[in-house]
């Protein structure tokens, strides 16, 4: 198999997937695969989302192409485009705009919720091994990852290939008012995020 789109979620975040799914299938049909990863199933010695890089590294056997996707994204068009941007060696990964603006001083922030890779690449090995062997001090996946690159241009250059936030816009750059046109998913972060995901389902 070429290309698959992952997701997973533990038992406090499964309501979500069919929202997800529902979205995913009207852009995509039987186009692409979508693959759900029970967290509660697997590495018991991580937290919550925690295990996502070590999820990542699983799925690199079953496609040559692999698209991480959170459970709180808003599907909003066909993304077989994120598939053009992986390059050998590294992950494609969109700009945290609003975080960036909040945290200047770890210089520019990535957003975790839509990562695409080939292989294994050593950013994503580095990432999973740091959360497994607990070297960090962070309180979630994409905080790690920012912590790792510490802001340096030429670590950026040589682990990432930058995604087009249309990929992954924020509900910060909503309220920002710093959203690209046309995004083709709406990362609804946060519990304010989770609440617009209900009115949604309704």
């Amino acid at each position: 198999m070429k290309n698959i789109f992952v997701t997973g979620c533990d038992e406090k975040n499964k309501w979500m997937l069919p929202w997800l799914i529902e979205r995913f299938e009207k852009y995509h049909g039987d186009e692409n695969d979508l693959y759900i990863v029970d967290f509660d199933e697997g590495y018991p010695e991580l937290d919550g989302w925690f295990k996502k890089p070590q999820i990542m590294l699983e799925a690199s056997q079953w496609a040559d192409n692999i698209c991480w996707i959170d459970t709180d994204c808003e599907i909003r068009g066909n993304l077989n485009g994120i598939f053009d941007y992986i390059q050998e060696g590294k992950i494609a990964i969109a700009v945290d705009q609003p975080w960036s603006t909040r945290r200047p001083e770890r210089g520019r922030w990535f957003n975790s919720g839509v990562v695409a890779f080939t292989g294994r690449p050593a950013v994503l090995r580095e990432w999973a091994r740091i959360i497994w062997e607990k070297q960090h001090n962070e309180v979630g996946d994409q905080e790690v990852l920012n912590w790792m690159l510490g802001g340096d241009p030429l670590r950026e250059l040589t682990h990432i290939n930058e995604l087009p936030r249309i990929y992954n816009t924020l509900r910060l750059d909503i309220l920002d008012k710093t959203a690209p046109p046309d995004p083709k998913i709406i990362h609804w972060t946060g519990a304010k995020g989770k609440d617009k995901i209900r009115e949604m389902m309704k």
